[in-house]
């Protein structure tokens, strides 16, 4: 839950690095807050029935769209770590390709040591949990 909560704390940072870690545990929570509200759309009746995601209502709009920028920077943060350019993300509009090749480089492992867009942040926690 810390690192759901932490790409809340950095809302809309766009530069430094993300680990893998933070990100896929934000993704996953982001998944789990998604489910919940969908069902309590549905549940409490707050879903436009003439709208294409079936039960996808009001209180799921409102987090779509809150969670929008905090998702994009974590994105461009964790790309970033792999030393890659947040232009990458145009990848995905390649379709199918695209995706796949844009899943793989936020699934590799951090570039070892300091890049032009900061220091590691494996490294960061380590120094930081030994002192």
């Amino acid at each position: 839950m810390q690192w759901y909560l932490g790409v809340w704390k950095k809302y809309a940072v766009f530069g430094g690095r993300a680990r893998r870690k933070e990100y896929w545990f934000f993704a996953l929570f982001h998944v789990i807050a998604s489910i919940c509200l969908i069902l309590t759309d549905n549940v409490i009746g707050t879903y436009d029935p003439y709208i294409e995601f079936i039960g996808f209502g009001l209180l799921s709009w409102i987090y779509a769209l809150a969670i929008l920028i905090p998702s994009a920077a974590v994105l461009v943060r964790r790309l970033h770590d792999t030393e890659l350019s947040a232009w990458w993300l145009l990848i995905a509009l390649i379709p199918v390709i695209g995706a796949i090749a844009l899943l793989v480089f936020l699934c590799i492992d951090s570039s070892l040591g300091d890049n032009r867009y900061g220091a590691n942040p494996k490294l960061q926690m380590a120094v930081e949990s030994n002192a």
